[in-house]
């Protein structure tokens, strides 16, 4: 068995463009309240966690692994806290259950099915554990490779789009979106997107004609998403990430809440180019929903590679 150790990037294994053999992989998670950084500038609010960073850990597995789930409740939260992996096929009353502060569950599961998937706290209520910044995405690669359906990309990003509320905003207010601030890209407003944030020091990079693979979750409470690369097409895509589920030339792509798409775009290769990705629902796109992906010879080559898929 192969034994995975807590960092920022929680990885099972490298796609294959061949059929490889299934492991059990283990993942610990620790549910921590902490202030947070939410904007570029370094704005910080109390938000509630997984490992104490926003979004949580991303975790990527092959499909049909079994994925062995710790979860530690830090003794020094003040609420009980759960994980939820859409990824997995297991009962709602037993594995997801809530933790107390101090208390560890454990579990496993079979992740059955590939693509992209949320996970998140399931505990009372769970519109503010979501709102309040516990999810994350679980990547499951299909067991067949890469295919003609399904090429191999160049670089891969993992874009988590979720919503940010004025603090001390109620469990009951989140549930119905009031208090509603701001779009968060990976934990902050307009994250890469030094356009609009002089704040912000980081975007998407390739090299013109790379093709460009985003993994997208919807982590809003209640809202869809409708994700456009302005400039660009979106060249295929896997609606929940599956290799089966394929369109082809779409220009906006409809997400659901706590759903995940699958998404790649490949710029013209003959000259720089800039795209913006962007939810075209505007009060989330003149909000922090936008994330530029600049396409130039010098583009850093780690980039979208290993473990620099979500940029933090």
């Amino acid at each position: 068995m192969k034994n995975l150790f807590k960092n920022l990037v929680l990885s099972g294994a490298v796609i294959a463009a061949m059929p490889v053999v299934a492991e059990t992989i283990k993942i610990e998670l620790t549910a921590k309240e902490a202030d947070v950084a939410i904007d570029n500038a370094g704005t910080t609010q109390r938000m509630w966690t997984y490992e104490g960073v926003l979004p949580g850990p991303l975790i990527r597995v092959k499909e049909g692994d079994k994925v062995e789930i710790t979860l530690h409740n830090h003794p020094d939260n003040g609420n009980s806290h759960s994980i939820d992996l859409h990824a997995a096929v297991v009962d709602v009353l037993d594995e997801f259950d809530e933790v107390k502060p101090g208390d560890t569950k454990q579990f496993t599961f079979s992740a059955d099915y590939p693509g992209v998937f949320i996970y998140h706290c399931g505990a009372d209520s769970m519109a503010e554990h979501i709102g309040r910044g516990m999810y994350g995405v679980i990547i499951v690669d299909p067991k067949e490779g890469y295919s003609q359906d399904y090429p191999k990309p160049d670089r891969e990003y993992v874009i988590i789009q979720s919503d940010l509320y004025t603090e001390g905003t109620s469990a009951e207010d989140m549930a119905m979106g009031n208090g509603w601030k701001a779009s968060l890209i990976n934990g902050k407003v307009y994250h890469y997107s030094p356009v609009h944030d002089p704040n912000a020091s980081l975007a998407l990079e390739a090299k013109p004609g790379e093709r460009v693979r985003i993994f997208y979750a919807n982590a809003m409470v209640n809202e869809a998403a409708a994700m456009h690369p302005i400039a660009g097409i979106w060249d295929r895509v896997w609606d929940n990430g599956n290799p089966k589920n394929v369109s082809h030339g779409l220009q906006t792509v409809s997400v659901a809440a706590a759903h995940g798409m699958v998404m790649d775009i490949v710029p013209p290769a003959d000259r720089p180019t800039n795209n913006a990705i962007v939810d075209h629902r505007m009060k989330h796109a003149l909000n922090g929903a936008i994330s530029v992906l600049m396409t130039h010879a010098d583009a850093d080559p780690a980039k979208g590679r290993g473990d620099q898929l979500l940029l933090r």
